[in-house]
């Protein structure tokens, strides 16, 4: 009987994050939806919905660009060599890369932690993003990357401040490859993907690759670039834009929903790490730390809605990483008190797109819905609104 009533429930909570996912898709005009949610590992619901191209149905295997979910786990080698007692995170980088300028005076851990006032070289910075918009195809190299950040230049004084910046782990994996005497895809391979029989997330060697089954991505972001105006239709295929921009080289994946619970719960929980690098992953010791800067679209005060651990972002009780570029979005997220885990991987109909292209990270919505519905007492905080006028 206890069984039947807990198989009832299961199925209940399965039922309702489908409702919500169906709804956001709605709200959000999603194309596709894939979600998988695991509570201690135990399967609630996997789902895919919607449609991958146009009379193709999604489906649960398909695989997709994880993004920003690289970062953690380029983060957790890192930390996997503290363990080791190979590196410290106040090691400076000058140690492996002395030719990168101001290398004397950022440390390996605020690379990680994104305090090392190095600026980057994607957002807001309209001549790279004119280059990238351009011929979104283009297979970048480290070097043309870091000469896009202008490296002689720090925002800030090391350590007092935060911006994201991607330049602060193409520069912490190629540290990592000196450092091992290993490429970033060996290291991946033998430290993050097989422990954690991640057996369909891979770097495609260099390309823009994604191995069948697809889950196709479509996008209207290039309208501004290209000087479309906003009442002409435009919404392409994005699925095959070559992502060598976004990360280190060798960290460029694309993965499956099963896998990227099983990275949720896996940084989350620290799987991979001691109980002591693991609290430093995720202590919220940076919450209330940094301050806007002039001219700096990624320099912020974090708070309680975005605080940044190490390559790990906090919100609320949450752990999370929930990238977005290209035309899909996504989010990996864990509740280490409950032990949930939710995966969501997202694209979208042509309606997502504002006049000018823009748009949000409907993925992230959907994670805080579900987090909200599982975990009401530890719901995820909502998205600050912008203030008025």
């Amino acid at each position: 009987m206890n069984a039947n009533k807990g198989q009832a429930a299961d199925q209940a909570q399965a039922a309702g994050i489908v409702r919500i996912v169906r709804n956001r898709m709605a709200v959000d005009h999603l194309r596709a939806v894939i979600v998988r949610v695991t509570i201690d590992g135990k399967e609630i619901v996997t789902e895919a919905m919607g449609e991958s191209m146009t009379g193709v149905p999604a489906t649960k295997d398909m695989h997709f660009r994880n993004g920003a979910v690289a970062i953690s786990y380029v983060a957790t080698l890192l930390l996997q060599l503290v363990d080791e007692n190979r590196v410290s995170l106040d090691d400076k980088l000058a140690t492996w890369l002395p030719e990168i300028p101001n290398a004397d005076r950022v440390t390996l851990g605020q690379l990680a932690q994104m305090t090392s006032g190095y600026r980057d070289y994607v957002i807001g910075n309209d001549t790279f993003d004119k280059v990238l918009l351009e011929n979104p195809f283009r297979q970048f190299a480290v070097q043309d990357l870091l000469s896009y950040a202008d490296l002689h230049k720090l925002l800030y004084e090391p350590g007092t401040s935060w911006n994201y910046a991607h330049t602060n782990y193409i520069l912490l994996g190629l540290a990592l490859e000196k450092i091992t005497d290993k490429t970033i895809p060996v290291l991946m391979q033998e430290r993050i993907f097989t422990p954690l029989a991640l057996r369909n997330t891979l770097d495609p060697g260099g390309t823009p690759r994604v191995a069948a089954p697809v889950l196709h991505a479509f996008s209207s972001e290039r309208r501004q670039s290209l000087g479309i105006a906003p009442g002409t239709r435009f919404y392409e295929e994005s699925t095959y834009w070559n992502p060598s921009w976004t990360i280190t080289r060798g960290a460029v994946q694309y993965t499956n929903i099963h896998d990227m619970a099983t990275s949720a719960e896996a940084i989350g929980t620290g799987r991979l790490l001691s109980p002591e690098t693991h609290r430093l992953q995720i202590a919220p010791k940076l919450r209330g730390f940094g301050t806007p800067i002039k001219d700096c679209a990624t320099c912020a005060t974090l708070s309680n809605f975005y605080t940044y651990g190490i390559g790990i972002v906090l919100s609320g009780p949450w752990l999370l990483q929930n990238p977005l570029f290209s035309g899909q979005a996504g989010v990996m997220a864990y509740l280490p008190s409950k032990k949930i885990a939710i995966a969501v991987a997202v694209t979208f109909d042509e309606e997502a797109f504002d006049p000018s292209g823009e748009y949000g990270n409907s993925a992230d919505d959907i994670f805080r819905a579900i987090g909200a519905y599982l975990a009401p007492d530890e719901a995820p905080p909502v998205r600050p609104q912008a203030n008025a006028g």
